[in-house]
């Protein structure tokens, strides 16, 4: 029931990446610098940024961009554990606070073939997304287990942490 509007952010997410930041700290710092960004365009606005990293044996997997990419990371995700983190940052320009959130998901695919790979891939096209799934698409049949607080978070953006965070820049949800 809130109007608004999604803006790019300018930010240079790269350069940020290149830090060696642990990922709680990079999904969390991004989140922040792509409101901050946004806010500077938008006096008097609230923003809201987020960004998502998924997280394997210490490494973040990043947008796979090719079908051949996203095949490899489902294999190396295949019968394994990974965390998915989502962070979100909300700024009030007028004032400059910010409140932050991180939500951390622990996921397990099944164990998947390279047939049952290659035919995901082929469908859900997942070369544009963190880990190389579309966990609201098809890919939730990659799947053998889901924990974290916030299922929305897993989607993109966890919208019952969020409500919370308004709520401390007094927007009340209903």
């Amino acid at each position: 029931g809130l109007t608004f509007e999604a803006v790019a952010p300018d930010c240079d997410e790269d350069a940020l990446k290149a830090t060696g930041l642990q990922v709680e700290e990079l999904v969390t710092q991004l989140a922040r610098q792509k409101a901050e960004s946004v806010a500077a365009r938008y006096p008097g606005a609230l923003v809201i940024g987020s960004d998502q990293a998924a997280e394997l044996d210490g490494e973040i997997l990043g947008k796979p961009g090719t079908a051949e990419a996203a095949r490899a990371q489902l294999r190396r995700l295949s019968g394994r554990d990974h965390r998915l983190l989502t962070a979100t940052a909300v700024v009030e320009t007028s004032t400059g606070r910010i409140a932050e959130d991180l939500d951390v998901h622990h996921l397990r695919l099944r164990e998947l073939t390279d047939a049952q790979i290659a035919r995901y891939v082929a469908v859900d096209d997942p070369v544009d997304c963190a880990g190389a799934y579309k966990i609201e698409g098809l890919g939730i049949s990659l799947f053998e287990r889901v924990r974290g607080d916030d299922f929305t978070a897993v989607i993109g953006l966890p919208l019952t942490r969020l409500v919370a965070l308004l709520a401390r820049f007094g927007v009340e949800l209903p």
